[in-house]
């Protein structure tokens, strides 16, 4: 069936950004005129998504202002023809999708937050596009090829990259194996979080998208009641019990990639976002040779 829903998950403190995330959502820090939410936004309704859910929590309501329409802005550019171009750009974020919200109360990490888009979610396969994942694919949106996968299929899909050996440890090895006549769709059996260097499978990570099918949040539920006071319960956990049962794919998706969570991330992601941006790209650029002369 097609995939019209997604969630963002922006709950998260932010605190790998600090100082700049403490009056200010790090989904809501820039990429050279855009914050980092819209793309993923962008990203989802050019994927054909609908409806979007993005899950926040006190102090983010900066993010439901962003998407919404701003009557005072608008009307003082009405009217002038040098803005008519700014003026359609900043109508257009506010029609990009349904754009719901629900608050997560406690910090209790990514699980818990998407069991509070249950309801959101029903008994449809949901997309989930991680809140500091930004990526970056104009012709083919990252999350519409785990959409196609998961509507080939019928099982969850976790979106993979390649990382290299000395950072796989950051994130998670998944154990995969291929299947005839596909070239980017896997099988994943298992997964370990944050491995030891004996523990790796594979390079492949999974770098913040995902889509869900709806036995998801009953297998979340259930390993929510079973987690101790105080303890998390990874993702990963759920997703690797999928996989012992034959019931996940990974996709190793096309796209550029960038951690809006930590500070070269940003400034990977606004460097390489400014040399393709049609109004200060060759400017950059430019500026950037002169500038690579002083080291």
């Amino acid at each position: 069936m097609k995939i019209t829903k997604a969630i963002i998950p922006a709950a998260g403190l932010g605190t790998r950004v600090l100082p700049a995330s403490k009056s200010v959502p790090k989904e809501m820090l820039n990429i050279v005129d855009k914050p980092a939410i819209q793309y993923l936004v962008e990203e989802a309704a050019a994927a054909g998504i609908t409806d979007i859910l993005v899950i926040t929590n006190r102090g983010k309501g900066v993010i439901e202002d962003h998407f919404d329409h701003s009557f005072e802005l608008e009307k003082n550019l009405e009217g002038n023809p040098a803005k008519a171009q700014l003026l359609e750009s900043i109508k257009r974020v506010a029609d990009l999708a349904n754009i719901s919200y629900i608050r997560q109360k406690e910090t209790k990490g990514l699980a818990h937050a998407l069991y509070c888009a249950r309801a959101f979610a029903g008994n449809d396969p949901v997309a989930v596009l991680y809140g500091d994942d930004v990526v970056i694919n104009e012709k083919n949106p990252a999350i519409g090829q785990l959409c196609e996968a998961y509507e080939k299929y019928g099982k969850t899909v976790v979106g993979v990259q390649s990382v290299t050996a000395d950072k796989i440890g950051l994130y998670c090895s998944l154990g995969v194996t291929p299947i005839k006549g596909e070239s980017r769709v896997m099988n994943c059996h298992k997964i370990i979080e944050k491995p030891k260097p004996e523990e790796v499978m594979s390079l492949f990570a999974i770098l913040g998208r995902v889509v869900m099918g709806p036995e998801m949040f009953p297998l979340i539920e259930q390993g929510l009641e079973n987690t101790p006071e105080g303890k998390e319960l990874y993702l990963t956990d759920i997703f690797s019990d999928l996989g012992r049962e034959g019931r996940l794919l990974a996709y190793d998706f096309e796209g550029s990639r960038y951690d809006m969570g930590n500070k070269l991330g940003i400034m990977k992601a606004n460097c390489e976002v400014a040399l393709s941006h049609p109004e200060i790209g060759e400017d950059f650029k430019a500026y950037l040779k002169e500038l690579v002369k002083t080291f």
